[in-house]
């Protein structure tokens, strides 16, 4: 329940910094002046208001991160139990059993000589 939560805030900050990234105006002009110019006054004072609250959506982004792969990893911890070792054999050892023939050829020249 906890989790599903923490994603869907996961999802909406994703969302919304990305806009807000989007909104910032940058030495070029930014996606902010297709939306009138108004990206960064909309904020707050010039651009100290929209950076402030980028910095604090993106630690909760991170925050919200590390809880929700905390939280991911105390459910797959598994205890591997140990094996018993596998059997050596001694490579000098030949198998014993029927021996192995190969196809010859036979002089025949392969498949396609017919």
């Amino acid at each position: 329940m906890i989790e599903s939560i923490l994603w869907i805030l996961f999802t909406l900050i994703c969302i919304i910094l990305s806009s807000v990234i989007l909104l910032q105006e940058g030495k070029g002009g930014g996606l902010g002046e297709a939306f009138g110019g108004a990206g960064q006054q909309t904020f707050g004072v010039k651009a100290q208001g929209i950076a402030k609250f980028t910095g604090y959506m993106a630690v909760a982004l991170i925050v919200i991160a590390l809880v929700i792969s905390k939280m991911r990893a105390d459910e797959s911890v598994f205890i591997a139990e140990p094996t018993a070792p596998m059997p050596v054999s001694d490579p000098t050892q030949v198998p014993t059993g029927a021996p192995v023939s190969l196809p010859t050829d036979n002089g025949a020249g392969g498949a396609d000589s017919k």
